[in-house]
């Protein structure tokens, strides 16, 4: 007889996927103070400028990797009772279509309020979150574990060789340059005539463009491969090897680096490797802390609940942030920077506004949290 009870819910998952929201929101609140107010603000918290890796880099793929991750525990009952059916197929459609619609119409906000003085943009987070999401799902209904894993390995191999074919438009190859690459030049031929592209100019190019969309699909695979795991598991503590995994695609990652760099902008396989590599090891981390069944005291409660509020309604976090994102920038939220300022160093003062801003998110989704409101996408 098929086991098709529902699977414990593992707070670690929730956890994790709070602290990548707040991350992502600490480095676009960051961002706006840099490049809004012209902000000294810690490099660390900004994008990396090509290759590279930065602590802002890192936040988008770990909550990419958790929507893989996530993936088995919402899909699981229903794949063993139906598999791949119609109206399972068409949950999977609409709901990559509703999260790719929102990242479209966040995306060009500005551009719906002054259409002759502002360009769109087709690409973007929640786009790719859509894409991403729908294609691990159905290849979980249609696949088993050895062949999505033999998938992942042949987008990554494959995407090396395809980053570094000539450009379309007969720009100088050169991966170690920005924008020189096929991936970049198939953004400039699809939207630059447009400038449509999020980097605009002759090297311009889309961080969520088209081709990174492969690696980013493996990068959710790599997600539910983990996610298959735990589920097996059924609610025992896999620390260590969650933790042993990690620090092998990390040392992967690093070792083919010498050869095909970091990239975010292009998603390239090593930024995979890395970052699933980082994300895996403080889910380890956090699983082997918070999924004990251990209580834990008030105190770890309350530090538990600020990022848990986050986890549990993350696209209505990351909406509401972008839609409130002119917060970080009013006066009076910039008077205790400016306060600040000549106590504790520009770079200190200017978390100040950021902080505030996080926290009001958080009082937000925490009243959904006590409320027990799960807004779902």
């Amino acid at each position: 007889m098929t086991d098709t009870a529902k699977p414990p819910r593992l707070i670690s998952l929730d956890v994790l996927r709070g602290l990548t929201v707040m991350g992502m929101i600490l480095v676009n609140a960051t961002a706006g103070m840099k490049y809004g107010q012209n902000a000294e603000v810690y490099p660390l918290l900004l994008h990396a400028h090509w290759d590279g890796l930065m602590i802002a880099d890192v936040v988008f793929p770990a909550f990419l990797m958790m929507v893989g991750v996530s993936i088995p525990m919402a899909l699981d009952r229903a794949r063993q009772l139906s598999g791949l059916n119609r109206d399972q197929a068409l949950k999977i459609f609409w709901r990559t279509f509703r999260l790719f619609l929102i990242g479209f119409i966040l995306a060009n906000l500005w551009w719906f309020s002054a259409l002759s003085e502002t360009t769109w943009r087709f690409w973007g987070v929640l786009q790719r979150i859509g894409l991403v999401y729908g294609g691990c799902a159905v290849l979980f209904f249609l696949c088993g574990p050895k062949v999505r894993i033999g998938i992942t390995v042949a987008i990554l191999a494959l995407y090396w060789p395809l980053s570094l074919a000539p450009a379309l438009d007969g720009l100088p190859n050169d991966i170690w340059q920005r924008g020189h690459n096929f991936v970049a030049s198939v953004d400039r031929i699809m939207f630059g005539a447009g400038n449509h592209n999020y980097v605009k100019g002759p090297e311009g190019y889309d961080p969520e463009g088209l081709l990174g969309t492969l690696p980013a699909l493996a990068h959710g695979l790599i997600g539910v491969a983990i996610g298959e795991y735990l589920l097996g598991r059924k609610g025992k503590n896999s620390a260590l090897p969650l933790l042993g995994t990690g620090v092998a695609m990390l040392a992967v990652g690093i070792g083919w680096a010498f050869v095909f760099p970091v990239i975010k902008d292009i998603w390239s396989s090593t930024f995979v490797l890395v970052t699933c590599g980082i994300t895996t090891i403080c889910l380890a981390g956090l699983h082997a802390a918070l999924d004990t069944g251990a209580k834990p005291n008030a105190a770890g409660t309350a530090l538990v609940n600020i990022p848990l509020a986050f986890g549990i309604n993350a696209i209505a976090a990351y909406v509401l942030h972008d839609l409130a994102a002119g917060m970080v920038g009013w006066q009076l939220t910039l008077l205790p920077y400016h306060a600040a300022k000549p106590l504790i160093g520009e770079a200190a003062a200017a978390l100040i506004p950021v902080i505030l801003f996080i926290a009001f998110i958080w009082l937000c989704m925490d009243y959904l949290r006590r409320k027990k409101w799960i807004i779902k996408v």
